[in-house]
């Protein structure tokens, strides 16, 4: 049987000259073989998205939050379309009549909430750009925000307002307007007023546009909706200008992807809204599902809460960032290991025997509905008994998590790729199609996508397996970094944006991606590693959480700090008689060298080259965090930050020459 091919090539590849690389053929999905999807007739803007819905669906549930009565919280209630609408045509009304024109700066702050979608649909109502403000960019994040967008009015969640408080005087040079999403005390207000600010509860606010009515401007496909800030690994946020028509291409693009694979959002479509709407990915999936008429139902901010939310909504389709996936994936094998030798035995028959009828080609549905009824029902019903698609995306999903979710979730569980300059969703793997594990799946049906040879890292973008540089050219592409016209030229050459990720083309035309541009350093001998490609290949050991592998130009091997699989640490620790807790195991010796020994085998079976072996680790028992600056919000290590926190560990590892591994 022939291969599966789910691209086709539109041009021919480029070999290497006037010292540029060479570049491998342009792709594009196989369902935009006869061109992209056109435009929806009538929709040019974010705004057109939301208006041509509430004509259409203006009794549907839209936006909903629970109620919380005596203290608790009850079920969800709703506003609809036409609701919304009303309340959206208010809030646009205030925001003009406090002297903010088209192309002016809002700033929105605060967890998902439907009064932040609101606040959004003005902006996009009015012609002025919507302005994110999150500080898991670290410190002082928000207060360079708002310089550097000159945003003059600011919406903010309650219980952040004593954060935002925290910019003054700096921020005050712009900011003219205060808007809390709930009440606002006495002496907030005066406190903003000694700084010459305004600040209003959202009842209040709502008032200012009574009985004034503003025209709302002709919006243009090519005008900006949003400045997203990304936390770059290194360096101050950068603004990424997203314009409608990245945004309303995008919703074209997947809206074909799920009519190809005949998942279509209906009107009847819930989604949980909980990851970050200050990022790309979540923004793009609320724009859609409102574009369908579809309902949004928020949670109440408290990760600890978040699996009742879910049982409560009960939503249809689930996104997710991996760290959210992992937490879900140790749950569910924790409770299959202590619950007995007889539940374990009927499970691991149960998942070999499904998982073996995907892989010969059963959809998920057909592959053992008896073994969905009697074991697998339960994992559905822990997400509310309703999801038919999980979506995760911002960082890559683990193999075995993704593997296991496709088997016991009892839904279409779907990888995808995008960056906040390709306004998210780029590629996004099949559902059923388990030879797509581990990848990204093919193009969005909207982009065209190349590979360009990284030659001083070894990838070859024209040899039998094509990897290089991932480029990316299209509509759905950001109109570049505001106020930083450099660095749009530095990632933006003849049309192509360049990801600065690696990719390599699997035969069936879906992406994997093996590395990072730039996550590359010399060692003392010469040899180029490729860090991330690395720490994919000692990540999949079942005793580690996490790993962090650093060497440089001035030693000649590698060493590494890793968060140990708590469980798997302190059953290892019990077999052998090391008594403490987790905290002075990972102080044992006996530990470190048990951990090297792990990393050594899997160095082994992967063929790795004598340099990449490592040999010293630390244990660090408390998992890389926002809170230390060591990750950015999308779990993305920050390096350098890394090598700063870790400096004398990494320089005891050194200075023993690598003994622990002895």
């Amino acid at each position: 049987m022939a291969q599966k091919k789910y691209i086709i090539q539109v041009e021919n590849a480029k070999d290497a000259g006037d010292g540029r690389p060479s570049v491998g053929p342009v792709y594009r999905s196989i369902s935009a073989k006869d061109g992209f999807p056109p435009p929806i007739p009538g929709m040019d803007s974010c705004w057109d998205i939301f208006r041509m819905s509430v004509e259409k669906y203006p009794n549907n549930p839209m936006l909903g939050h629970r109620e919380i009565v005596d203290g608790k919280a009850g079920k969800y209630v709703w506003k609809t379309y036409k609701e919304v609408y009303d309340i959206v045509i208010k809030v646009g009304n205030s925001i003009r009549s406090c002297g903010v024109e088209e192309g002016g700066k809002c700033g929105i702050y605060g967890a998902n909430c439907p009064e932040w979608v609101m606040s959004m649909e003005a902006c996009n109502a009015h012609g002025l750009y919507c302005v994110p403000l999150y500080d898991t960019l670290g410190a002082g994040a928000v207060e360079f925000i708002i310089c550097h967008a000159e945003v003059s009015l600011a919406f903010v969640e309650e219980k952040k307002i004593p954060e935002l408080f925290k910019t003054f005087p700096n921020s005050t040079n712009y900011l003219r307007k205060i808007v809390s999403f709930g009440k606002v005390r006495t002496e907030q207000k005066e406190e903003a007023e000694k700084y010459g600010l305004a600040m209003y509860s959202w009842d209040e606010f709502l008032q200012l546009g009574e009985n004034k009515q503003f025209d709302l401007p002709v919006k243009k496909k090519s005008d900006i909706c949003t400045i997203m800030y990304t936390s770059g690994t290194t360096g101050d946020p950068k603004g990424v200008l997203i314009s409608n028509d990245s945004i309303v291409t995008l919703i074209g693009g997947i809206k074909r992807f799920l009519d190809s694979v005949n998942e279509e959002l209906t009107v009847k479509d819930v989604y949980l809204s909980y990851l970050p709407l200050a990022h790309i990915f979540d923004r793009v999936i609320e724009e859609f599902f409102i574009s369908q008429g579809a309902s949004i139902g928020f949670w109440r901010g408290d990760v600890k809460l978040l699996v009742e939310d879910i049982g409560e909504l009960k939503p249809t389709i689930f996104c997710a960032v991996p760290r959210v996936l992992d937490r879900i994936y140790s749950g569910l094998t924790q409770k299959i290991s202590s619950g007995g030798l007889l539940k374990k035995t009927l499970f691991d028959i149960a998942y070999s025997f499904k998982f073996y009828k995907m892989k010969k080609g059963d959809k998920h549905e057909e592959a053992s509905p008896i073994c969905d009824k009697i074991v697998f029902s339960k994992v559905k019903e822990g997400l509310g008994g309703r999801v038919r698609l999980i979506l995760s995306g911002a960082a890559p999903l683990s193999t075995h998590v993704e593997a296991f979710l496709r088997v016991v979730a009892c839904c279409h569980v779907l990888q995808g790729y995008g960056l906040t300059e390709s306004c998210a969703g780029t590629f996004v793997s099949l559902p059923n199609e388990l030879s797509m594990l581990g990848t990204v799946g093919p193009p969005v049906p909207n982009v065209d996508i190349c590979l360009e040879s990284v030659p001083e890292m070894g990838y070859d973008a024209l040899a039998d397996t094509p990897r290089g540089e991932i480029c990316i050219r299209g509509s759905t592409l950001f109109s570049g970094y505001y106020k930083r016209e450099d660095l749009t030229k530095e990632v933006m050459v003849d049309g192509w944006f360049h990801t600065g990720d690696i990719g390599e083309w699997q035969p069936d035309g879906s992406m994997k991606i093996i590395d990072r541009k730039k996550n590359i350093f010399k060692l003392s001998q010469g040899e180029y590693v490729a860090v991330e490609n690395l720490e994919n290949i000692y990540g999949v050991a079942p005793a580690i959480d996490s790993i962090w592998v650093y060497g440089n130009s001035f030693e000649s091997f590698l060493v590494a700090v890793l968060n140990p699989n708590k469980q798997a640490l302190e059953e290892w620790a019990s077999e052998n008689g090391l008594d403490g807790d987790f905290d002075s195991i990972c102080q044992n010796p006996k530990a470190k060298e048990y951990m090297l020994g792990e990393l050594t085998k899997i160095a082994r079976e992967n063929k790795l080259k004598g340099f990449e072996f490592i040999k010293a680790v630390h244990l660090d028992p408390v998992p890389f965090d926002m809170e230390r600056d060591l990750l950015t919000p999308t779990y993305k290590k920050k390096r350098p930050q890394l090598l700063k926190y870790y400096q004398n560990v990494i320089d005891n590892m050194y200075k023993s020459g690598g003994k622990s591994s002895a």
